[in-house]
């Protein structure tokens, strides 16, 4: 792929796929054979950087990068990780809106592997269905812990959370600060992107607008 292509999609942080872009084999080798390598490599990368690695504050660097990637950022790739929506029978008929907001986002721009920190928020209106709460937050912080794009972080919690809770009416914004602008590039330092997807009563801008009124109180 060209240079100036390359630099393209990065800095207009394009995304092809609703799916996490994932190898076959993905999940063939052990955590542990996954750390081992991504230390070799990245002792590499540190060398061609000029860095001596045989310093003291550097020597366990390697090996602190990639247990942090496997174990820590990136979990969420793996999806004997994914949290199980625990759902409930809506025994006592609740039918008004539902709204967890101020989730942490704590991600990474597939880009160029920088944070993207911020908060999501999400609501639902139930039928037959209710979800517990804290289910909510680990769903947003299982698809978090990937390299993603925030359209598809998006996308992803917005349909896990509509086919466990077998309703379309459900809303998910997303507020974060992207460091790939802050730090690089046009190095914006006061900006954030707002991303926000919907279905089902949700279309219906009443709906849209009570949810608004309520996360920006």
């Amino acid at each position: 792929m060209e240079k100036e292509k390359i630099d393209f999609i990065g800095d207009n942080h394009i995304s092809t796929n609703i799916a996490t872009p994932l190898l076959e084999n993905a999940f063939e080798k052990s955590d542990d054979e996954k750390i081992a390598n991504i230390q070799h490599y990245f002792q590499k990368i540190m060398e061609e950087l000029g860095l001596d690695i045989t310093d003291d504050s550097l020597s366990g660097t390697p090996y602190r990068v990639a247990k942090m990637y496997v174990k820590e950022l990136f979990y969420g790739l793996n999806p004997k990780n994914k949290p199980r929506l625990s759902t409930f029978d809506n025994k006592y008929g609740y039918k008004k809106m539902l709204i967890e907001q101020n989730i942490t986002i704590d991600s990474a721009c597939e880009h160029h592997f920088l944070p993207i920190t911020g908060y999501a928020h999400v609501a639902y209106i139930p039928e037959h269905k209710v979800v517990g709460l804290s289910k909510i937050n680990r769903l947003v912080d299982y698809y978090a812990h990937r390299p993603q794009v925030q359209e598809r972080l998006c996308i992803q919690i917005l349909n896990d959370l509509q086919e466990a809770l077998e309703t379309e009416s459900v809303i998910v914004m997303i507020t974060a600060k992207h460091l790939c602008v802050s730090s690089r590039g046009i190095k914006d330092k006061n900006s954030f992107t707002t991303t926000i997807e919907f279905g089902g009563c949700f279309e219906n801008k009443i709906y849209r607008d009570e949810f608004l009124n309520v996360i920006n109180k």
